[in-house]
């Protein structure tokens, strides 16, 4: 039977039923009543559709609270047809519902930046990563244009002439970033945003070592290339041959420490050099550090050795490399007459190795930088000092691999304090 049939067949029963009562009225009664109660039948039957009609009309206005009726006659057939669609678009309303909340948790967990704009830049939906990238709120900024949100020159003639095929490097505060706008269906485009300050940090850094490394090593190149052409260029008497001689022999030793401390720092980032824990001999380690601090000194300053016997376990020979630096820089930097403390102890976080000194004392704006490689705080007191710049970066690096921390404390004109904290894991007794 199909649905032209289902729909007829109860309008000519309906219609039956009220000739029936008009036939019987006329029969028992007389035309006029018949016409009567045929006209009363008629009047209930359409009260009852704009009874049923009332109650579709009350449920469209808000099907999500109000109950769909059972129905009568065609209307129970209406209803239940009504029911299955609002079921079917609720199930379908969910599973979108299901799939906008793994589209938006899956674009939260992305490194980069996505932004969901309309086709005149109006915000609708953005990832926390955006948030940061580009100093957004969603809740506060939805619905607001998004050159009103950014204010960027850069960004909004990006914007303006329209030339998405290349991206845009911007820089907002602190962050640079790489910002590309991709148009997507008729009135939707998606603006990706990806942070390279930390990429274009690390390329200084690459670019700043390899001057800093060249001009290190160009400086005593040149006084030996300097002295061995004046040594093949002439007859030098004994005296100055023999200076000239010295003189190249500090150069040499000096490149060769800058090759010896780059390749060691080399060696410390690399994932491939893990480190082999051991129990250290610290009493022994810090008793040779303390000589090389003596030789280092030339009984210039006052050398001392504090310990309280905690163990560590660790590499002994990374250990030895940044006490050792830190020392070294102690005598560096401290006026003859002065005193470096070596300090070895128990402290309630974990053992603590300490160098303090009385030397020239450091600026604070400076300390922040000290363990970047090649940084000098005094370039020409650097240079009279003979260090490579590189002792405090393998000091950091060292550390780091022993999960330990270091703390500067420093006053002009009154010294420093170089303070090592090791953490519980690594301690023992002796």
């Amino acid at each position: 039977m199909n649905q032209r049939s289902l729909f007829w067949i109860p309008v000519l029963v309906r219609l039956f039923l009220v000739a029936t009562v008009v036939g019987g009225g006329w029969v028992v009664w007389n035309a006029a009543i018949g016409l009567a109660l045929g006209l009363l039948v008629l009047l209930i039957l359409v009260l009852v559709q704009l009874h049923y009609m009332y109650l579709l009309s009350i449920w469209l206005d808000n099907p999500d609270q109000v109950r769909l009726a059972d129905g009568w006659g065609s209307w129970t057939d209406i209803f239940a047809k009504l029911y299955r669609l609002r079921r079917d678009d609720q199930k379908s309303r969910n599973e979108l519902a299901e799939w906008l909340s793994r589209f938006r948790k899956a674009m939260s967990l992305l490194p980069d930046g996505v932004v969901i704009m309309d086709d005149v830049l109006f915000l609708e939906w953005c990832n926390p990563v955006a948030e940061q990238h580009l100093r957004l709120d969603l809740d506060k900024d939805k619905g607001m244009r998004v050159t009103n949100l950014i204010r960027s020159p850069d960004f909004i003639d990006y914007i303006i002439l329209g030339r998405y095929e290349q991206p845009l490097t911007l820089s907002l505060g602190e962050r640079k970033l790489i910002v590309h706008l991709i148009p997507f269906e008729n009135r939707r485009q998606i603006l990706v945003t990806h942070d390279i300050t930390e990429s274009e940090r690390l390329e200084q850094m690459r670019r700043d070592f390899i001057a800093n490394a060249s001009h290190e090593l160009r400086t005593p190149l040149t006084v030996i290339n300097g002295f061995l052409e004046i040594a093949l260029s002439e007859e030098l008497p004994s005296p100055i041959r023999e200076q000239h001689n010295k003189l190249m022999a500090e150069q040499g030793k000096r490149m060769q420490h800058l090759v010896e401390d780059m390749l060691s720092l080399t060696r410390l980032e690399s994932i491939d050099y893990p480190m082999r824990p051991e129990p250290v001999d610290v009493r022994s380690l810090l008793e040779q550090v303390k000589n090389e601090g003596e030789a280092l000194s030339g009984a210039r300053h006052k050398v001392s050795l504090e310990s309280d016997g905690t163990a560590l376990t660790g590499s002994t020979e990374e250990l030895r490399s940044a006490f050792s630096n830190l020392v070294s820089n102690a005598v560096r930097y401290t006026p003859d007459g002065g005193s470096i403390d070596i300090i070895w102890r128990h402290s309630a976080a974990g053992p603590q190795y300490i160098v303090r000194d009385t030397g020239i004392g450091i600026k604070p704006e400076n300390i922040l930088r000290l363990t970047e490689r090649f940084y000098r705080v005094d370039k020409g007191r650097s240079r009279e000092t003979q260090g490579t710049g590189l002792g405090l970066a393998i000091v950091k690096h060292v550390l780091m691999r022993h999960d330990a921390t270091l703390t500067i404390e420093s006053e002009l004109g009154k010294g420093s304090a170089f303070i090592v904290q090791f953490p519980t894991a690594v301690a023992g007794a002796e």
